[in-house]
């Protein structure tokens, strides 16, 4: 099929015939976009970013800022995107591109289209401005995580900064502003093949299914996030990825009286935003997920369905004691998370199954927290993540469930320490014996984050941590 096209700055274009894995950042630069630029080709400099109109919370339209290095240009057939080059021009500057000019934001400019559009993105966000100013907001609501994806390697992160705090709100004749008051455009069903393999975005869950039964080796996709990287650095060519981002059943989203219900195919960013921190240990996981614009594209569903150990997610909801709702042409299945990993990057879930629904039972334990240990404070990859939800009745622990990533070939529950805690008084004397435990648990391995003795070691800080933060002891 040639006659996929998507809008860019304003424009209806074609995407026309090209290898099915190219990339939106290369197809862009290819037609002289070339603001727009690759750093890393693994999402981790931002240098890429551009924004895509998806479906908002707060208004029809919400201005997404993505990786374009991620995302194959088929993936967004029938959608809309704005690069650098359309926010303004030389003789009338946007004004995110005015302030960083004049605050001296830019030097070698590599990375400042890519900071632009990162900042455009919360420029635009609804209710922005109606937030108080602490240690990572402006004054003007400005959030800085949602530039936590982008780097800079020679204008050093102040007057960046700087030029973000001093946006005031977009102005009446604001074009894009104007533009999030109409719906974004609907996902359509398409097809694009080439030499490579093919590119399938079917219609509904029933189609994607169908087709997932006939091709058990194709490849399913969401926010690529993690697929990308496979087609950019290792050279990945699937014969066919399977597009399973827009379906309407895989994003429910719903908080009932004893549940919750995640759609599969919300990203991080769409979930953090509508549980607005009714699920505290959450909250606490999600600014710890690689960067905004990872959690702009990554998808709780893909998130699982990788299998991997040292996801973030999979700690959070082993301690929230989630189940998924997987989904075949044979019917649904409810597997609990503790019983959903199998050995390293393996899963019970069958070729032809995706991960539909997330379901989170109520009501939360009262204590919570989430650990994530890594070299950074953001934007990095887990050496250990812990997940705590832990409830004390009349001084005694009554329940406890602790999830582990990175410390074995999948994520699992701490049992022996939770064993160690539960009927036992909630005091250090018992908090100090369960760490010891806890130290014991998985299997630890070293590598280039962490030695195992390390990883070891961290468990039981970990748990004396969580102990003494609820004593307020630690802030």
């Amino acid at each position: 099929m040639t006659n996929q096209s998507l809008t860019v700055n304003g424009e209806r274009t074609a995407i026309g015939a090209v290898p099915v894995h190219t990339s939106v950042l290369d197809w862009l630069r290819d037609r002289g976009l070339t603001g727009a630029k690759e750093g890393c080709a693994e999402g981790e400099c931002g240098a890429c970013s551009v924004l895509v109109a998806r479906p908002g919370i707060d208004t029809p339209t919400e201005w997404t800022a993505v990786n374009a290095c991620l995302l194959p240009i088929a993936s967004l057939d029938g959608q809309e995107v704005v690069t650098s080059e359309g926010l303004g021009t030389p003789a009338e500057l946007h004004p995110v591109q005015q302030e960083m000019a004049v605050r001296g934001g830019s030097q070698c400019g590599f990375c400042t289209p890519g900071f632009v559009c990162s900042m455009a993105a919360e420029y635009y966000r609804p209710g922005r401005s109606a937030c108080s100013g602490d240690a990572e907001h402006g004054e003007n609501g400005f959030d800085l995580h949602s530039l936590s994806g982008n780097l800079c390697r020679c204008t050093g992160y102040r007057p960046i900064r700087d030029a973000a705090y001093a946006l005031g709100d977009p102005g009446a004749n604001d074009v894009l502003a104007g533009r999030a008051a109409a719906a974004p455009p609907a996902p359509v069903a398409t097809g694009m093949h080439s030499a490579e393999g093919s590119f399938v975005r079917p219609a509904s869950l029933d189609d994607a299914l169908s087709l997932l039964a006939e091709r058990s080796d194709a490849q399913v996709v969401a926010g690529c996030t993690d697929t990308g990287v496979q087609v950019n650095i290792f050279g990945s060519r699937p014969s066919l990825t399977i597009a399973i981002d827009r379906l309407s059943e895989l994003r429910g989203f719903e908080v009932g009286a004893g549940e919750v219900r995640l759609g599969a195919a919300l990203t991080l960013t769409e979930i953090e935003r509508r549980l607005a921190g009714r699920v505290p240990l959450l909250e606490q996981m999600f600014p710890q997920f690689a960067s905004r614009l990872i959690r702009n594209g990554a998808t709780i569903g893909g998130n699982l369905g990788t299998g991997s150990p040292i996801g973030d997610t999979p700690p959070a909801l082993l301690a929230l004691d989630a189940s998924l709702v997987l989904a075949s042409q044979r019917g649904e299945r409810v597997v609990p998370l503790a019983e959903y990993f199998t050995g390293y990057r393996q899963t019970v879930k069958a070729a032809d199954e995706l991960i539909k629904t997330i379901v989170i039972p109520l009501p939360l334990a009262p204590m919570t927290a989430f650990h994530k240990i890594a070299k950074r404070r953001f934007d990095d990859i887990s050496s250990v993540a812990i997940g705590y939800a832990v409830e004390v009745r009349d001084g005694v622990v009554a329940a406890a469930r602790i999830g582990l990533g990175g410390v074995a070939a999948t994520p699992l529950r701490a049992r022996a320490t939770e064993a160690a805690l539960i009927g036992q008084p909630w005091t250090e004397e018992t908090v100090r014996t369960a760490a010891g435990v806890m130290a014991a648990e998985g299997t630890p391995m070293d590598d280039h984050r962490a030695s195992s003795s390390y990883r070891s070691a961290m468990l039981g800080q970990s748990l004396l941590r969580f102990y003494f933060a609820e004593q307020g002891v630690l802030a």
